[in-house]
């Protein structure tokens, strides 16, 4: 067992475990074919999932969606992964995820219900607590946590799409599909996810988030359905918690859900 297996295992992670990771690679400060391959080797019973993100370059001007050619913007680790041998991609214009893995292809076709914004409930990134996820941010923190932009959407939080829809044609293998979706767009923070960065600190005193290493680069772990159920609470208390980049308020920060 190598080095990055040795350290999956360590933060108590099963080959059955489903895993959505974000990473910088320069963080990780390994070989990206051998990250992919531990990954892919150790969860060999479960299901690894990317985002392949394409927000910055799907526009109203560049509306073709290829899942097979169209590149991932947040990282090497994805583009690398994506085009991998077994991988699937979902067919979300503007927030695909990548998948390999055991029932990937029935998780990835939820992207082709009937959704038109980011990160729907019904779609993949909605039903990451569904299916028992772990969300792993390996050398990064919660601002790029895709999966809060999901609960938003779930408490129907104001001021996170932009006004107007854009028309997209999905290629698939049996021709194009034309859909419209959504961007996000918030009235005053370009980057909204930034914001989620206020959260960390609670997420980890509660015991939400825990704290591990993967490589070089320090890794927050944390089970998909409990971030949920945590943020939900939060939202139902304050729908304008991400709409600041002020710190918590510290009453609200130790108030942890409740099954």
């Amino acid at each position: 067992m190598n080095e990055l297996k040795k350290q999956l295992k360590a933060m108590g992670l099963t080959h059955k475990d489903k895993v959505l990771i974000h990473s910088s690679l320069k963080a990780i400060n390994r070989d990206a074919n051998l990250v992919i391959e531990s990954l892919i080797d150790y969860f060999n019973e479960g299901m690894v999932l990317l985002p392949t993100h394409s927000w910055s370059t799907m526009t109203q001007e560049n509306n073709v969606f290829d899942p097979k050619t169209e590149p991932s913007c947040v990282g090497l680790l994805t583009n690398l992964f994506r085009v991998r041998q077994g991988v699937k991609r979902s067919l979300h214009p503007t927030h695909s995820i990548a998948g390999f893995g055991k029932d990937v292809d029935k998780f990835l076709d939820l992207d082709l219900n009937d959704i038109n914004t980011p990160c729907h409930p019904n779609g993949t990134w909605g039903n990451l607590g569904n299916i028992g996820a772990k969300i792993l941010l390996i050398g990064t923190d919660m601002k790029r946590n895709t999966f809060v932009h999901a609960i938003e959407e779930m408490a129907n939080i104001e001021d996170r799409f932009t006004k107007e829809m854009i028309e997209f044609e999905l290629v698939t293998d049996e021709g194009i599909i034309r859909r419209s979706y959504y961007k996000h767009e918030h009235p005053v923070y370009q980057g909204l996810s930034n914001n989620y960065k206020i959260a960390e600190q609670s997420l980890i005193d509660l015991g939400i988030i825990t704290q591990h290493k993967f490589g070089n680069a320090n890794v927050l772990m944390m089970d998909a359905m409990a971030l949920q159920k945590q943020i939900l609470t939060w939202l139902k208390v304050n729908p304008k918690l991400f709409d600041t980049h002020l710190p918590m308020d510290e009453e609200l920060a130790k108030i942890k859900y409740q099954d």
